[in-house]
């Protein structure tokens, strides 16, 4: 707060409108500069004076920058906020707020997007028509894997997971799911979905969907026990976040025809990729873009500056993720 001012607000990256007249309506907004790297250092000298910040999953906010002076709260524009240390925030006070269930649809409809482009090599297709290599119809030419009938194995039945596995019974897909907290009967019964162990699921699957957030009992939550023990035409789709996934040994895997594919959302070293998972034609790969429809990112967009505009008049925020944070 500007002494006898308004309060300020850090707006690390743009946001879409209707976002930034609901942030300017509350506050002074401070955009970070665009040519400053996004580390704890300049972020902090960046959030000097500031009462909060609209962050994205890029931004590290964890320690030295949650200790600013004045700081009230951080806005993140996902519905993951791996990106910010929980713990570290609750103990300065610091409220922290997400984006959940306005993008469930469309990362439902995207991870079916990565699932049936890898199943019936759309990309490859692609590639291989535009390099003039289509020169008449063959019966062997590019097959893939069936979806209608197929098993589709869901890990983490939250929002989403139950998303991707409504979008399933229009394939009559058997779906199953592993998750520590079961569903309700009837919505098992809905969804035409049986809970599983993770075993029985990875080893019984066509397809595997991942959609657990990151936490330290789901990183490599998928490694390389779990990749010899699928089958061998199953395809994997992670449109969660990318440690879940064991990076290097998917590459092993991918390469020993442990599986036949994978389509990727995410990636355990964001934005790098894998440098072998580039060339392999049976890995579709996508630019964290899930969630990226105009009508979703504009309503997480005006979610976050909602969150940060209640936040700086003084009240709780309706998506905190940290209720004892709140002064």
């Amino acid at each position: 707060m500007i002494a006898g001012g308004r309060s300020r607000v850090l707006l690390m990256h743009p946001i879409l409108d209707p976002g930034p007249a609901i942030l300017a309506e509350a506050a002074e907004v401070i955009s970070y500069p665009p040519d400053r790297p996004l580390d704890e250092a300049n972020i902090r000298q960046a959030a000097e004076g500031c009462i909060g910040i609209v962050s994205q999953l890029m931004d590290p906010i964890r320690e030295t920058v949650l200790s600013s002076p004045g700081l009230r709260c951080v806005s993140n524009v996902a519905v993951g906020f791996d990106n910010i240390d929980l713990a570290a925030a609750t103990a300065h006070k610091v409220m922290v707020t997400n984006t959940p269930g306005v993008l469930d649809d469309a990362t439902a409809d995207f991870a079916f997007t990565l699932l049936m482009a890898t199943a019936r090599r759309v990309v490859e297709a692609d590639n291989f028509t535009r390099s003039a290599g289509f020169h008449g119809w063959a019966i062997d030419m590019m097959l893939g894997q069936d979806v209608y009938g197929a098993t589709l194995g869901i890990i983490g039945i939250g929002r989403i997971g139950r998303g991707v596995a409504h979008r399933a019974k229009g394939f009559n897909m058997r779906v199953l799911y592993y998750d520590p907290q079961p569903l309700p009967q009837e919505a098992e019964q809905q969804l035409n979905a049986t809970r599983s162990s993770l075993d029985r699921l990875i080893a019984e699957s066509d397809f595997i969907s991942v959609h657990v957030p990151l936490t330290k009992e789901t990183l490599h939550l998928l490694s390389t026990a779990q990749f010899n023990a699928m089958k061998r035409n199953a395809i994997l789709i992670n449109t969660s976040r990318g440690p879940v996934v064991d990076e290097a040994a998917l590459v092993e895997a991918l390469k020993a025809r442990k599986l036949a594919g994978a389509g990727l959302d995410v990636y355990e070293r964001e934005p790098a990729v894998h440098p072998q998972l580039i060339p392999m034609p049976n890995v579709v790969l996508a630019p964290h873009i899930a969630s990226a429809t105009v009508r979703t990112r504009s309503e997480m967009s005006a979610m976050a500056a909602r969150n940060m505009a209640t936040a700086v008049r003084g009240g709780r925020p309706p998506n905190l993720v940290n209720p004892e944070a709140k002064r």
